[in-house]
């Protein structure tokens, strides 16, 4: 069971600049200090444009952004309406679009897709180190 502390969770509109408003969210509730700020704030902005602009929720429906520190992990989650197709890693080198998810799969420690009749989720981890932790305890997340 992972344990931790919800950070907030924010609704977005189904927008490119969606992305924008996302990373700005992440940076609030991690901290600028955060080990892993950089890697998930790249990571969101590839999973949130992935939803704002190939999912259902394109055109002004919702994307929500939930965001959780687990002690040496971050776990975010991205809630749009789905799709046509599903999310994938895109294997071809040559392709215009669809490296965002090669970018998850090779910085995140693991992350998938859930699917179901009221849309979809992609969630991701990134794990970290803390630069200091007395006792073997993690700071809680400001």
């Amino acid at each position: 069971m992972m344990t931790g502390f919800l950070l907030g969770v924010t609704h977005l509109t189904g927008s490119p600049q969606s992305a924008a408003q996302a990373r700005e969210y992440v940076r609030a509730k991690l901290g600028k200090h955060h080990p892993a700020l950089d890697d998930v704030v790249l990571l969101v902005s590839e999973v949130v444009t992935n939803a704002a602009v190939h999912s259902n929720s394109r055109n002004g429906g919702v994307v929500t952004l939930a965001i959780a520190d687990c002690h040496d992990l971050v776990r975010v989650d991205v809630v749009d309406a789905g799709g046509e197709t599903a999310p994938r890693v895109c294997d071809d080198d040559q392709a215009e679009g669809g490296r965002g998810l090669v970018l998850v799969d090779h910085i995140s420690h693991r992350w998938d897709v859930h699917e179901d009749d009221t849309g979809r989720t992609v969630w991701f981890e990134v794990k970290y180190r803390h630069a200091y932790e007395p006792h073997g305890v993690p700071p809680r997340p400001s």
